[in-house]
């Protein structure tokens, strides 16, 4: 197999089977609920417990993609995330589930997220760094696709114990793959010229996190993460408290995984071919419009748009972290940079799928989520705009 093409379906993969295995929290929110006579709250704990977890990995998983052998580092998180995931089938109270959903299989997904999965793509793709991370990062979007449609299925038939013993034997089943379809190339292209990490000008990450540029950053990745959080936590949930039923509700969370891949992919060959910061605000701009219909309507049809629209937006600025990292601090930092931004917004992530819980369990109902969130999407709009003027000054 080309080696090329090997790295580039592995991080596919990686990312489609930690994505798939991440929104299923989503998806069996309300039996999980309801069979440990949990409020939608504690359940959204875990979630806020698992991401803060998982976003402190992704900074020590871009660490370690700095300095070691990036097959180890995933095939350790596949690992762990299998033994976490795959257990909660045989959890008999909730702190077990909690244990291993928040601490353990949280662990693992932090060592196989986006970061390590970025750090790969950047040195083998340095001229298509966009297209290429869009690429594999789609994976997560195919993983809530493909994924959670037959995990729905699972669940209306067998209940929920069954999805996370099938997530767990997902996981294990990719680690002989890893081994063998990519090898550490230890900073050098197949010509055995130095990589580019090695050769650029690069920023020290202590240097990069006191500019504006990196400040702006944090900002809009932090609003972006506790947006998406929210959406991919409660969207389940909030479209059977409409009337849609459970096959079809879970339908949309997979659906939306379709148009991420869309979404993704689109804004990783926009920001090739001009800058990241278009593709930002386009994403800000759309969400702005699917929060204000979802607050007025919220019929089958509107529920039905909306999780669709957003799906476009849900991975949308995924592959623009390296491209904005990049363009910035160049590679050599790269894991660590990108570590600590995706780390910031797995976090926010976290509050938005905990305050989510919390907002329905005080008024039964969503509404107030989402008009934060419409808010937040006008803050991240003029956040990106008034970054274009800090990413010129500090270039």
């Amino acid at each position: 197999m080309n080696r090329y093409f090997a790295v580039l379906v592995t991080g596919f993969l990686v990312l489609l089977v930690g994505g798939g295995s991440r929104f299923a929290i989503g998806l069996t929110l309300k039996p999980m609920a309801a069979d440990f006579d949990w409020s939608r709250s504690i359940v959204s704990l875990a979630v806020f417990v698992s991401l803060v977890v998982s976003s402190l990995c992704m900074y020590l998983s871009g660490r370690l993609a700095d300095r070691f052998n990036l097959t180890h580092v995933l095939v350790a998180g596949l690992i762990i995330s299998a033994l976490g995931i795959g257990l909660i089938s045989f959890a008999l109270a909730p702190w077990q589930a909690f244990l291993l959903y928040g601490i353990i299989f949280a662990f693992g997904n932090g060592l196989t997220s986006l970061t390590p999965v970025g750090v790969m793509i950047t040195q083998w793709f340095p001229k298509r760094i966009g297209l290429a991370n869009a690429f594999a990062i789609s994976g997560m979007g195919f993983g809530q696709l493909l994924m959670i449609a037959v995990l729905a299925l699972i669940l209306v038939q067998s209940g929920w114990r069954p999805v996370y013993l099938w997530l767990g034997v997902a996981n294990l089943a990719l680690v002989p793959f890893v081994l063998m379809a990519v090898s550490q190339r230890d900073f050098k292209n197949e010509s055995g010229q130095k990589s580019a990490a090695q050769t650029d000008n690069s920023v020290k990450f202590r240097d990069a996190r006191d500019t504006p540029y990196f400040r702006r950053l944090i900002i809009i990745y932090m609003i972006c993460g506790f947006q998406d959080f929210f959406v991919a936590t409660h969207i389940v949930a909030f479209a059977q408290d409409q009337g849609v039923p459970t096959l079809f509700a879970g339908n949309i969370l997979a659906l939306m995984g379709l148009t991420a891949v869309i979404g993704v992919i689109l804004s990783g060959f926009w920001s090739d071919k001009s800058d990241p910061l278009q593709p930002t605000i386009a994403c800000f701009i759309l969400r702005i419009f699917l929060f204000t219909l979802i607050i007025f309507s919220r019929d089958s049809l509107s529920v039905t748009i909306f999780a669709l629209g957003y799906g476009l937006t849900f991975l949308a600025t995924a592959p623009l972290t390296v491209v904005f990292v990049r363009k910035a601090f160049g590679l050599r930092y790269l894991g660590a940079i990108t570590g600590f931004i995706s780390m910031v917004h797995q976090m926010a992530g976290g509050l938005g799928a905990y305050l989510g819980g919390v907002f329905f369990d005080q008024s039964g109902d969503y509404r107030t989520a989402f008009v934060l969130m419409l808010f937040l999407s006008m803050a991240g709009v003029l956040s990106s705009l008034y970054f274009k003027r800090v990413a010129v000054v500090s270039s």
